[in-house]
């Protein structure tokens, strides 16, 4: 099962977050998509642990929900292992080496880079094209998880029907969504782009340059923070408290005491992974930021980063020029679009 596999369509995205499963398939229509089957399904607490499955039969079950609510009728889907279970490493390797060669080459290489033991390892590789100023080598993309992250999820999407054609990187299904808004930036596609996906439990950086990803990280923030706090200071379930964020229907102090103070923490964290890039890099600004996941839907989170960092930000929205199937309501795509990144990343592996 590799990790970077370039396989066959008709395939259907499905991104496995703490919170939720996210099912979408694309087509080719008229010079761009469409999207012809999407749903959500909502996972219980714990199923997944910081982007880990740990009930693989409860994730099982919601991918079973989707695929019956969405109405998708292919067996072929494209997953994603997080980024924190996964190494990746460019090295280089002699050019006219075969793709035989090339692979015992890089099983011997990937023993110095890998801290498991190799054959509790799923590895991958992808030839990115010669090194610079070295037409003699090439630049080959490394990437490498633990087999039980990528088994967990071809159990689980086994378990809903589905036969794991791809199992990708999160940050690599990231990067393949850029091209979807790279038209939307004022920066131009080619500048450094910044892409803060704060999730129910994670939020993940990754920086692109050119269009291709060379950094990411990930730190422990998200949205449940603040249904933890609704729940603590109005006395509610969890459910009543997710319900409650998003429809409404709070006291007047909520806006003050409690969504603003996550705001201001939410830019903190923003400011802090960006730091952390410009601490080991030779950069000390981005060109643009995007705001994605579920918490960049939060009214007013865009022009605090803003304001705040002083660098132009936008809310992600990878559905923004796509047209929609009759079958999907339009209006519940366009509220939850900026949590798709991942899942459109994924879809579009269809078209490889």
């Amino acid at each position: 099962m590799g990790l970077l596999t370039q396989k066959r369509p008709p395939l259907v995205g499905v991104d496995i977050s703490s919170t939720a499963v996210k099912l979408l398939q694309l087509s080719p229509s008229g010079g761009r998509y469409r999207v012809e089957h999407y749903a959500v399904e909502p996972l219980p607490p714990n199923a997944v642990v910081e982007k880990n499955i740990v009930e693989v039969e409860a994730v099982g079950e919601a991918i079973k929900r989707a695929v019956q609510r969405s109405g998708v009728k292919t067996k072929f889907a494209a997953a994603a292992v997080a980024g924190s279970a996964v190494i990746t490493k460019i090295i280089q390797m002699p050019a006219d080496l075969s793709e035989e060669d090339l692979e015992d080459q890089i099983q011997v290489e990937a023993n110095q880079y890998i801290p498991y033991p190799i054959e509790e390892v799923s590895l991958d590789f992808e030839v990115l094209g010669p090194v610079k100023d070295n037409p003699e080598s090439v630049n080959v993309l490394l990437a490498a998880s633990r087999t039980d992250n990528v088994d967990m999820r071809v159990a689980a999407l086994e378990m809903g029907g589905l036969t794991a054609k791809v199992i990708d990187i999160e940050a690599f299904a990231m990067e393949n969504a850029y091209q979807l808004i790279a038209d939307q930036l004022p920066a131009g596609r080619d500048g450094l782009v910044a892409i803060v996906d704060v999730g129910a439990t994670m939020t993940s950086l990754n920086v692109l340059r050119n269009q291709r990803s060379i950094y990411t990280r990930e730190q422990v923030f998200g949205g449940k923070q603040l249904t933890d706090e609704v729940m603590r200071r109005y006395g509610l379930s969890y459910e009543e408290a997710g319900l409650a964020k998003r429809q409404g229907g709070l006291p007047e102090s909520y806006e003050i005491e409690v969504l603003e103070p996550f705001k201001e923490a939410m830019a903190q964290q923003v400011s802090r992974l960006l730091q952390f890039f410009f601490a080991g890099s030779e950069f000390n600004r981005v060109d643009q930021i995007i705001l994605a996941g579920g918490c960049a839907s939060i009214a007013g989170i865009q022009e605090m980063v803003e304001e705040q960092l002083g660098v132009p930000t936008m809310i992600a929205s990878p559905v923004a020029n796509m047209a929609v199937s009759p079958k999907i309501q339009a209006a519940a795509l366009a509220a939850d679009a900026p949590a798709l990144m991942i899942v459109c990343g994924l879809a579009l592996r269809s078209f490889d």
